[in-house]
């Protein structure tokens, strides 16, 4: 055998294991979709399980709590049981799961249903990143990764249009029944067909308990913190201030664990790895941005534009598509641009989309978010695809499957955090907004008086109560002025962050080439 014929059979990929990996795919695209597809579509769920507000935001952070444990979890699994074995159980137990979120007739049973799709599906997100880089060669990367870059992106995206496509055509109970018969076939395909390496049972002997223990309290209590925390007033909230001290006490424990056990739970020395550590960054922040945005549009278009979750759905679908578009020019330019330049670009195009809804009215529809979104679809993939190469491109095939569960928990965690701070903002500045603009409607001002008396004089029309249906009118019409100009905050807080991000890109140090491939560190 010549030299020359090695490169050529380096390049050569089992069709069997092509196919494995479009089935793992598949499976993660349900797992993420998963969260946003319900997000929309929570009121009908709300109404169908007789449930409080309070008790339905628990069908999302019960799920987010859960998968946030697993995810850094899964690559100690894939050590023990192998990917085939995680991969195939992860799917299996997904779909089970789901039909069991389907069948829920109380409250109580959906939030323990739920934790349970997010814990079992959250082992098949980091799977899917580590087999990219296993399976396939450096040459294959520029199309590899714009596939799994999309998913990562598309799956929350166009969640909230397919969640209210299906809400709207049939009823809530098909947000969780239509992933049985595609979670079927992608867990009899992933034990067909993934053989990509074996499990090591010997780890089972030294699995660390305390270290599991205290990173599922750790991570569980600072989800549940970040979801309830801008909703309850923070501190001020007995539950959370709790929550907020046993997350303090089970960090310490854990990061003393996790640096002084001889088999930790979670390997942390990835981040010696400065790639990897740069990457995890920049993928914190883009889960900031990405949730961020999924959830704010929909948000707006709720509760300024009174759309239902079909409209809001439909109104969506334009990121998803751009995103889709995006993928194939993405994986070409990251054979001919500096992985730095490609970043720069998305990040000042995700920030140039948040800057231009800043100038949104309470009248913005379809057309005038047209473009934003266009921004922010083709943005996304620009910056997810040298992420992802930056942070797991340049890892041995040990360290990849750990790696790969940090990676992804970074960007859940800069999703948690977005939101936490995006809710914050739109509450806090939007009562700062009332307060300022309810100074200027008072009785000495004319045009307020005048619009107050029009209003009435049509409410008089049609029988209501004149005077405190229009004071009561007013006071909507200034709230969600108020409101709106909350959510422009927020925007420009966005804006800021990724022009700072756009600025910060360019003194990072050119990343070593990643043409060495897995083990070519």
């Amino acid at each position: 055998m010549t030299a020359a014929s090695l490169p050529h059979m380096e390049e050569h990929i089992e069709p069997k294991k092509i196919v494995a990996f479009v089935a793992m795919v598949f499976g993660m695209f349900m797992a993420i979709l998963d969260i946003q597809i319900v997000s929309a579509s929570l009121s009908e769920i709300q109404a169908g399980l007789s449930a409080s507000s309070d008790e339905i935001a628990w069908v999302q952070t019960s799920y987010l709590i859960a998968e946030v444990i697993m995810i850094p979890l899964s690559g100690f699994l894939g050590r023990l049981l192998s990917t085939r074995v995680l991969f195939t159980i992860s799917a299996a137990g997904f779909t089970i799961a789901s039909a069991l979120c389907a069948t829920a007739g109380s409250i109580e049973q959906m939030i323990a249903y739920r934790a349970l799709q997010g814990f079992i599906g959250g082992g098949m997100i980091p799977s899917v990143f580590a087999a990219a880089f296993t399976i396939f060669p450096p040459s294959k990367q520029p199309i590899v990764s714009p596939i799994i870059g999309l998913v990562a992106t598309l799956a929350p995206t166009i969640g909230p249009t397919v969640g209210g496509y299906l809400s709207h055509a049939f009823s809530w109970h098909w947000l969780f029944l239509v992933n049985v018969p595609f979670g079927i076939l992608v867990t009899i395909a992933s034990w067909k067909l993934i053989d990509f390496d074996k499990g090591d049972s010997s780890l089972f002997q030294s699995f660390d308990w305390f270290g599991l223990i205290t990173m599922a309290t750790f991570l569980g209590s600072l989800e549940y913190v970040l979801e309830e925390g801008p909703r309850n007033d923070w501190m001020e909230d007995e539950m959370i201030f709790r929550f907020t001290i046993v997350m303090g006490i089970s960090a310490v424990l854990f990061f003393w664990r996790v640096l002084t056990a001889k088999n930790p739970i979670v390997d942390l020395k990835a981040f010696i790895n400065l790639n990897f550590a740069l990457g995890s960054i920049f993928s914190f922040v883009m889960g900031i941005g990405l949730y961020g945005l999924t959830y704010l549009y929909p948000l707006y278009l709720g509760e300024i534009r009174g759309y239902d979750a079909l409209m809001i759905g439909e109104t969506m679908f334009v990121s998803g598509l751009m995103m889709f578009f995006s993928a194939p020019l993405a994986g070409f330019l990251s054979t001919k641009l500096d992985p730095r330049l490609m970043m720069g670009l998305g990040f000042a195009g995700f920030g140039l989309g948040t800057w231009l809804v800043t100038g949104m009215t309470s009248d913005w529809d379809f057309w005038e978010l047209f473009w934003p979104q266009i921004l922010r679809g083709g943005s996304l993939i620009l910056c997810m695809v040298p992420i992802n190469n930056i942070a797991l491109g340049t890892l041995s095939a040990e360290k990849l499957k750990n790696a790969s569960g940090l990676f992804n928990l970074t960007r859940n965690l800069g999703g948690a955090v977005g939101l936490a701070i995006i809710n914050t903002i739109i509450m806090r500045r939007t009562d700062f907004h009332y307060e300022r603009l309810s100074e200027s409607v008072q009785w000495g001002n004319r045009q307020a008086i005048d619009m107050l008396n029009a209003l009435a004089s049509k409410l008089d029309m049609a029988g209501l109560n004149p005077k405190d249906s229009a004071l009561m009118q007013l006071y909507n019409i200034v709230r969600q002025q108020a409101t709106v100009m909350a959510f422009i905050d927020a925007f420009f807080i966005l804006t800021l962050l990724f022009a700072i991000l756009t600025l910060l890109v360019f003194a990072v140090k050119k990343p070593k080439t990643l043409s060495g491939g897995v083990g070519g560190h």
